[in-house]
This record gives structure tokens, C-alpha cells and sequence, in this order.
């Protein structure tokens, strides 16, 4: 007997991709609750760990080292993951409010996103950087060595804050700034009398490899004002900074001082159980809460272990089951960076230091990234001993993609298809084989209509809605017309009335969006439940002149491209966990852009199209069989999405590659991209060569890109790549 699916009923939201988020995650995706539906709201794809900061600040570690994919770990989890910031939550409604975007519905919440090191001293936002939030300081530090290397700013550097922290990022900053092959000048200023934060022994072992490293100590030294190239104090002579950072304690983001949260000292107080005091619905933990049950200093070290009893207490509160207490240890090991590959360890008021240490510092980051990197190999659906015939060869092959890799072959669909006759009805002008449907209007014109849908190929449908109606809406801008209505077709997964009703405004309101700004009208649409999230779109469109098909392109024609392939590998590689989360926000970031200007720019075209399911080269050859041309594409100047060349010739290809390359047989080099099934792709244009350069032009006056990818000339229907 087949088991059943358990319908959604439960909404937990996760704010901020802390350290103890990207361990529930992790723990999540291992055992995930049946009913819960998981989300996680953060400004960006990744979260700096906090313990290899000083370390890739020195440059013993890459970007990648440092940084936790939180879209890998949300793919994992199976969690949507929506890249803005939070800025506000209202506990009675149960919504917390995201920037960009409409009202994120919770059952169960939890926040996690640390603190910030921005500081209310004069000059400080315009002139200063904060050493956290991490991700911001870490890119403002590479472009000052960048700087500082090539001569163009001094390599003098203030640190606001005398702290463990503070000294350890100025010995970081100056080691780095010595292998880049500058000479640094760097200061730590401290308002109080000494380095705070550790013990006698620890802070004379820190005093004395600053003064090797050629630091200089302020103390006693209040900052008044902080200018482009010094830091003012109150008594003191200037401190000469090209680059100042504030490390001076931790302080509370901003948008939670105007919530109803309660709060101690502008942090989440919370109780034993991680909860907020008053709220059962509502979690709080890491540096941007504060435990008065056992006060602690802010250290990642207790996000950490708070993870597992967040975990707990979390799948607690959606089943309704008991929850764990939280009993952070008293005493704690501080390993503190020295700038070079060395490390000062500290507990109980003794401290060491040396290579080894560092050594031991490096193994546990390590083994700590590694567990949010490695993420563990999830057992494939078992297949029945006992098929029919066909079956188990089928299941046995690469799981099906999401969005147009979804889609039935070319020369399959071609096939099924054949059969219509558009001639029975005289107001149809062109049918199967183009981008849309055109009709002839009663009263003038031509009226262009084409539907699509999508199978989801990420969590979040909300940007799923919008690459799908941009996805719909590209037949139309393709055919040179004006957007006119849509009516939607939705597929909704088993869930509860009130999971129905959040997940439909949702899509609602972000399809409305698109359509109301391409100047369309949502009417409508249908509605059902089904297995899997399915989104689409039913649009039309007018023109008052013949609309622009794949028939017209001319001999010397040039073909352009507005936006890059690769999307189908680099979803594929979502799926099954190998592509950077970096690259995939970036290439779903230009997916869910609209093309009306770019449409705009183009409606005088000879041919257009948009490059979707069937790949670059099925719709270069279909353009080209129905204009009885040839094609030349240059493969050096075709674009191609962040990330996806890597994917591609690691092998990494989407379900309806082989179909597209039967379908488009191409000449020359054998390229998988130019194959690759696209989702909400480019428009590909055929035009005279000098107004393929004046739209170009026109383009990039709109900040908007386009790429002239190859030529059309006499000959048999054929793509060439060379």
C-alpha cells in the first residue's frame, strides 16, 4: 500500500541564517516534520561563519571557505528561502514583514540574526564599516587590500574596539596587508584603561604579539569624529585610517526596537526554553537574544550549542509535544587568531599560544564548515521489485527537472501536433510552430495568445510566480506585441484551508505585480490540488501590424540574445545539490526579470523568439527552417549564466538535454549549453547588423544587457558553432 502524502498545516519561519538556523536546517533535511511547511528569510544566499572571519580577513581562507551556502542547505531542508531582510513582525496577526515583498504568515517563528557593529559616532556611517554584519566588512576589506596593493589608498587602518575581536581582526588586517606587500600602519583604540574580554595572562600575550606585528594600543581614547582618513579623539592626537572598523561591543539591529518584541538592552529577551518571554509561538537565539536566565557574553560558541535544543523545542511547538531547557556552560575555550597561522587559546584564566593552536582552531572551523557543506546523501526512492515493462529503465533515470526541463521533447510534441488544421477558421492567422497564436481582429489589428506553465523548480512560490508569468509573458514581448490579459493555472500541493489561503495571496499578488507593470490585466484563473507546486499562465497580447514571428529573418541578418543560457544545468544542479548558492540566486535574480523594454527596444525586428524549453540551437533551427536559412553562432560570445560552463563540463545536465540535442542536431563543437532547456530565457532576434548595434546601444542605455551571438545567411536549415 502506497503511503499517503501528509498534507502542509504547519508554517515555521526561520529569520536570519545564523549559525544555530544553518544547524536546524542541516538536522532538518535529515528528518524533516510531515505537515510542516519550512521557511528561511534572509538578506543574502550565504552567512559568513563568524569563526573564520580572522582567518580569511589574514587570507589563509577563500570567500567559499568562509561562507555557509544557505541555498544548498534550504534545497536540503526542503525550505524555501527568501533573499530579503525581515524588518518588522506582528505577533498578533502572526505575519512577519519582509522588504520587497508582501507578509510572511508564520505558525511558529524563530530569529536568528545576529548583531551589528555599526556605532552613532559622527562620520561613522559614511566614513566606517562595521565588523559585522560579516558578509558587508569581509567584501569592504578585500577592495581596501585591493586598494592598499595597487597604491591608490595608504594601508592605515583603525580599529574601534579593544576587545577580543577588535585585536583580533587588527592583527588579521595587518598580516594581510604584510603579504600583500604593503607596510601597515594599524591601530586598535579602546575607550577603557586596558584590552577587555580576557584574563592577565591572555591579554600580556595579546599586548605582546600586537607589538610584534607592529600595533599600535590607544587606551583611554574616545572617538569624537570619524573623517575620510582619521579617526578624531577626544584629547588625543588623530589616528590616520584610510580604513576604520568598529569592533566595539555588539550591538542590536535596529528594526527590532520598533516591534513589540520584548527586549533587554535592544536584544530578544528569552527563557529556557529558547522561546520569547510571553510568546510560546515565537524563538529567539544567538547574538540577537539575550538570556537572563544565564547571561553570557555574545560568542558563537553558544549558537552552536543551542542548536540541538532549538531543533527539539521547534519540532515541540509544532506537534505539540514537550519541550527541552537550554543550559548554556558557564566556562567556555576562546581560541583567538594572531594574525599568521597562529592561535592563542584561553579557559579558566590560563592561555597558550602558538602554530599548534592554530592548527586546532583550523581543524574544528573546518570540521564545523564541513558539516554544513558535506551535507549527507539522501536515499533514492525505492523502486517496486515488480514493474511493468519500460517502467524501472524510466525511474532508473535522471530525476525530472523542474521548470521547461520538465517539458516534453521537441520532435514528440512536433509529432503530437502535426495534426491540427488552423485553415477551418479564417480569423487565425498563424498556430503550431511559433511563439503564440495570431488571431485577426474584428475591428483591426491582430490579437496574439499562448499559454504555459511551469513545474516548480525551487521552494519559494513566490518567485516561482514571478518566473513563470515572465516565462508566459515572453511569447507575447517575442511577437512584438502589448501584454493585454493573463488567467493563471495553478497546482497546489495537499494543504490545510489556511496554508491554501496564505500560499494563493501569495502567487496572487506577486503575478498581479508582473502583469499590472507589462501592462496586462490578471482576470483569473483555475485552481486545483494536486502533487506538486505547478504554476502558469494563459496571456495575451495586441499589435496593430502583423506580429513579429521566427518566419521573417533575412540573409545577412545577425542574431542577438538578451539574456545568458545555462539556467537548465544550473537548476539541475540545484536539485541535486552541486551548484553554489551564490550562482543560483544570481541566475534566478535575472530569471524573474521582465523583458518589456528589451521588447520594446526590439519590435522592429525580423524574426524574434524567446529561447525556452527546447534550447539555444531548437530555436535558432526553428527560426531558420521557417525562414529557409543557415546559422553560424560564435560560442565565445554567447553568454552563458554564473557558474553553469563549470556545471556543464563537470557533466551535470538536465533531464531534457538529450531530447533537445536530437531534436537540433548542431555542427562544429559539440557545446551541451547551447542544448540546454531554458526557463524564462532571453529573446533571440534576427536583424540588420547596424541596428543589432543601435539596439544594443538603446540597451545598455537602460543599464539592460544584449549579445550578438552569430549570423543568418542562404543555405539549408542548419546550426553551425564555431
Amino acid at each position: 500500500m502506497n503511503t499517503p502524502d501528509v498534507p502542509l498545516t504547519q508554517d515555521l519561519v526561520l529569520v536570519g541564517g545564523g549559525h544555530a538556523h544553518a544547524l536546524v536546517l542541516r538536522k532538518w533535511g535529515m528528518n524533516p516534520l510531515p505537515g510542516a511547511r519550512l521557511t528561511v528569510i534572509n538578506p543574502g544566499p550565504t552567512a559568513p561563519y563568524t569563526g573564520m572571519l580572522p582567518g580569511h580577513v589574514a587570507g589563509h581562507y577563500s570567500r567559499d571557505t568562509l561562507e555557509i551556502d544557505l541555498v544548498r542547505l534550504c534545497r536540503f531542508a526542503g525550505a524555501r528561502l527568501i533573499l530579503a531582510h525581515a524588518t518588522d513582525i506582528d505577533r498578533t496577526a502572526r505575519l512577519i514583514t519582509v522588504e520587497g515583498q508582501g507578509p510572511i504568515a508564520y505558525d511558529i517563528a524563530s530569529i536568528d540574526i545576529g548583531i551589528t557593529a555599526e556605532m552613532s559616532i559622527p562620520g561613522f556611517a559614511a566614513h566606517a564599516v562595521g565588523a559585522k554584519p560579516l558578509d558587508v566588512y569581509a567584501q569592504r576589506w578585500r577592495d581596501f587590500v585591493e586598494a592598499a596593493k595597487d597604491g591608490s589608498v595608504a594601508p592605515t587602518v583603525a580599529v574601534i574596539g579593544g576587545g577580543v575581536a577588535g585585536c583580533e581582526l587588527a592583527l588579521a588586517m595587518s598580516h594581510a596587508l604584510r603579504q600583500a606587500g604593503v607596510e601597515p600602519a594599524v591601530t586598535v583604540i579602546e575607550a577603557g584603561p586596558q584590552i577587555s574580554g580576557v584574563g592577565d595572562i591572555a591579554r600580556r600575550k595579546l599586548i605582546r604579539a600586537m607589538a610584534q606585528a607592529g600595533i599600535t594600543l590607544r587606551t583611554d581614547a574616545r572617538v569624537t569624529q570619524i573623517e575620510p582618513s582619521q579617526v578624531l579623539l577626544n584629547g588625543q592626537d588623530p589616528v590616520q585610517a584610510a580604513l576604520t572598523v568598529g569592533a566595539a561591543g555588539a550591538f542590536p539591529h535596529g528594526w527590532l526596537a520598533d516591534t513589540d518584541l520584548p527586549l533587554i538592552d535592544g536584544f530578544i529577551e528569552t527563557t529556557p526554553d529558547l522561546s520569547i518571554k510571553g510568546d510560546t509561538y515565537v524563538f529567539a537565539v544567538g547574538d540577537c537574544a539575550a538570556m537572563p536566565f544565564a547571561p553570557r557574553p555574545k560568542a558563537g560558541v553558544f549558537a552552536v550549542r543551542a542548536a540541538p535544543v532549538l531543533h527539539h523545542n521547534l519540532r515541540a511547538a509544532l506537534t505539540g509535544g514537550p519541550r527541552r531547557t537550554f543550559k548554556p556552560q558557564k566556562n567556555y575555550l576562546k581560541l583567538i587568531s594572531l594574525g599568521g597561522k597562529s592561535a592563542m587559546a584561553e579557559k579558566f584564566g590560563l592561555a597558550f599560544s602558538g602554530p599548534l593552536l592554530w592548527r586546532w582552531k583550523n581543524r574544528i572551523d573546518r570540521a564545523f564548515m564541513d558539516k554544513l557543506d558535506h551535507l549527507p546523501l539522501m536515499k533514492p526512492a525505492q523502486i517496486p521489485e515488480t514493474t511493468a515493462l519500460g517502467a524501472r529503465e524510466i525511474m532508473q533515470e535522471k530525476p525530472l527537472c523542474g521548470g521547461c526541463g520538465a517539458k516534453v521533447g521537441g520532435a514528440l510534441l512536433a509529432d503530437a501536433l502535426s495534426t491540427l488544421d488552423i485553415r477551418t477558421n479564417p480569423q487565425v492567422v498563424t498556430g503550431v510552430g511559433d511563439d503564440a497564436a495570431v488571431v485577426k481582429l474584428p475591428g483591426g489589428g491582430f490579437q496574439v495568445l499562448s499559454t504555459d506553465h511551469l513545474r516548480a523548480m525551487i521552494h519559494d512560490p513566490v518567485q516561482m510566480t514571478r518566473i513563470a508569468a515572465v516565462h508566459a509573458l515572453g511569447d507575447v514581448w517575442a511577437m512584438g506585441a502589448a501584454p493585454q490579459v493573463a488567467l493563471s493555472s495553478l497546482i497546489l500541493p495537499r494543504m490545510s484551508p489556511p496554508l491554501q489561503a496564505r500560499s494563493l495571496r501569495e502567487i496572487t499578488d506577486a503575478a498581479r505585480a508582473v502583469f499590472d507593470a507589462a501592462g496586462a490585466t490578471l482576470v483569473g484563473g483555475h485552481t486545483t490540488i494536486g502533487a506538486e507546486l505547478t504554476i502558469g499562465f494563459t496571456v495575451t497580447g495586441t499589435r496593430d501590424t502583423m506580429p513579429i514571428t521566427i518566419s521573417g529573418a533575412r540573409p545577412d541578418d545577425v542574431l542577438l540574445l538578451t539574456r545568458p543560457i545555462g539556467s537548465g544545468v544550473m537548476m539541475a544542479a540545484h536539485m541535486d545539490g552541486t551548484a553554489r548558492g551564490r550562482d543560483v540566486a544570481n541566475t534566478l535574480a535575472i530569471m524573474e526579470q521582465p523583458q518589456s523594454q528589451q521588447a520594446a527596444i526590439l519590435r522592429d525586428a525580423h524574426a524574434m523568439t524567446d529561447v525556452t524549453g527546447f534550447g539555444l540551437a531548437g530555436h535558432v533551427l526553428a527560426m531558420c527552417k521557417a525562414s529557409g536559412l543557415r546559422a553560424t553562432l560564435c560560442q565565445a560570445d554567447i553568454p552563458v549564466y554564473q557558474g553553469a560552463r563549470a556545471l556543464s563540463d563537470a557533466g551535470v545536465a538536465s533531464s531534457l538535454l538529450q531530447a533537445n540535442r536530437e531534436n537540433a542536431p548542431t555542427q562544429g563543437i559539440d557545446d551541451p549549453l547551447i542544448h540546454d532547456p531554458q526557463t524564462a530565457g532571453g529573446l533571440l532576434v534576427a536583424l540588420p547588423q547596424k541596428s543589432a548595434e543601435k539596439a544594443l546601444r538603446q540597451l545598455e542605455s537602460k543599464g539592460l544587457q544584449g549579445w550578438i551571438i552569430g549570423t543568418l545567411q542562404d543555405g539549408a536549415p542548419s546550426v553551425t558553432l564555431k
